[in-house]
């Protein structure tokens, strides 16, 4: 037992060794030990700290902002939390903590948490998104992205979402046109600026224009350029495409452009040149056209909205993004990271949702896709006080869009097959609605094979009574 406190002594001169910060608090938040290195993080002296409330010492923190003390209360371990408080003082500290409970026989006695410095790091970030903003010279009507996407940095395990980023990453090092198509919130614009990021040309200019966004009387002027003259008030000025010059131009919801206006953008593309608004002049440039739309283009082209040689030319590679209620496995990787997200923003401890919460997520249809998710967390992140997202903090519409239609609830003697035939049919009806009749897009949405949605729509009848084209 003689060696019982120079074994203490040795420890405690091995943790404060550590190039890391150790704070441990006792059960009440008082602090019991905080190493050399953890006070050189925070800019205090031990005994500042030493047999003082942690609340008393860091006054900028919180019992909710806490990490310490918020595993005193929950008993549950935080891992790599960032975290960002003013010390006594009034040096901000910037550091990624691990926290866990202390159990003693069961009980538990207090917490202790190893920190990492990262204030620095964080500095200097900021910085550089301060210099890149004075650098940008944006021109009314574009968006200039200082800091674009990574094809690394989109989460996903499902194989349809992995196989499309895939064909992207391999069209990145070409200058053909690409389309990518996707219902609103799948991500089209992340791939778009990804595949930008990855291509010979990432440090030349990326311009982006929504088609429909912009009154189509401005939307010439504003690709092309204007010539002096042209209209009252009009100046010589560039257009995106000069602007792009030896970049990526990114048109999207490209259905939404004037027809007469994709006629324009077609000789553009094949002649690499343009001519400005009220000009006799043509004027090279080498750009590169990425274009976007959240319907079915086939039909945008059946209806008339889309010029059928525009569509084969901007179609050359063409990219569909699965909807988020065909990428459920993503669901629960997609929730952590904006949990992580809005916790640094709103300097917040949630740590997930609840089971009730991941049940609704996964049977809920996503109407909004990725975008409707991280929209419902942020809304939630606003109104939670715990430490889980409840149901009582989503949007009210998602309670309701998670119930089964009246129609297809089990009557008390209905067979089980029957019900499930009776939902696979109008599961088939909606899909084949929402895609104009378009057999292939509404395989893809249902998540299976073009063959098995044909033979399942003669069997029902489908094509028959509808006339929807088996090859569409």
């Amino acid at each position: 037992m003689g060696n019982v406190p120079m074994a203490d002594t040795m420890l405690r001169e091995v943790l404060h060794g550590i190039n890391e910060g150790i704070h441990v608090v006792d059960a009440e938040g008082r602090t019991v030990f905080y190493n050399r290195f953890a006070a050189h993080l925070d800019g205090m002296k031990e005994e500042e700290v030493l047999g003082h409330h942690l609340l008393e010492v860091f006054p900028s923190l919180t019992p909710k902002t806490s990490t310490l003390l918020k595993v005193l209360r929950t008993g549950e371990t935080i891992e790599n939390q960032q975290q960002s408080y003013t010390n006594r003082h009034g040096k901000r500290i910037v550091t990624v903590n691990s926290t866990m409970p202390l159990r003693v026989e069961g009980k538990r006695v207090g917490a202790m948490e190893v920190s990492r410095d990262i204030t620095r790091i964080q500095e200097l970030s900021e910085k550089v998104i301060d210099l890149e903003r004075r650098m940008q010279k944006p021109v009314k009507g574009q968006r200039r992205e200082g800091g674009l996407y990574r094809f690394e940095q989109i989460l996903t395990r499902n194989p349809a979402m992995m196989r499309e980023i895939d064909r992207a990453r391999r069209a990145a090092a070409t200058r053909s046109p690409v389309l990518v198509i996707g219902e609103t919130g799948t991500g089209k614009e992340l791939i778009v600026q990804s595949l930008h990021s990855a291509s010979p040309r990432r440090h030349r200019p990326f311009i982006t224009q929504n088609c429909a966004a912009i009154p189509s009387s401005l939307l010439e002027g504003l690709l092309f350029g204007t010539a002096k003259g042209a209209f009252t008030g009009a100046e010589d000025r560039p257009g995106l495409f000069e602007l792009a010059e030896g970049g990526s131009l990114f048109l999207d919801e490209i259905h939404a452009m004037p027809v007469d206006l994709q006629a324009k953008l077609l000789r553009a593309l094949e002649d690499r040149a343009v001519r400005r608004v009220g000009d006799v002049r043509t004027r090279s440039v080498d750009v590169r056209i990425l274009a976007a739309t959240n319907e079915d283009p086939e039909v945008s082209v059946r209806e008339e909205r889309l010029r059928k040689d525009l569509y084969y030319r901007i179609h050359v590679v063409g990219l569909e993004l699965p909807p988020l209620r065909n990428r459920r496995e993503d669901i629960p990787l997609l929730t952590r990271h904006f949990i992580r997200k809005y916790n640094y923003r709103f300097e917040t401890l949630v740590t997930g949702v609840t089971r009730e919460v991941e049940d609704l997520f996964s049977s809920y249809d996503w109407p909004g896709n990725v975008r409707e998710l991280e929209h419902a967390i942020e809304g939630a992140m606003n109104q939670v006080e715990g430490d889980r997202i409840g149901l009582a903090h989503l949007p009210r519409h998602m309670e309701v869009g998670k119930r089964v239609p009246s129609d297809l609830e089990a009557g008390e003697s209905e067979p089980l097959p029957r019900l499930l035939a009776r939902v696979e049919e109008r599961a088939i009806r909606q899909a084949m609605d929402s895609v104009g009749g378009n057999v292939r897009r509404a395989a893809s949405r249902l998540g299976i094979p073009r063959q098995t949605l044909q033979y399942k729509l003669r069997k029902l009848g489908i094509q028959k009574e509808r006339g929807f084209s088996r090859e569409s």
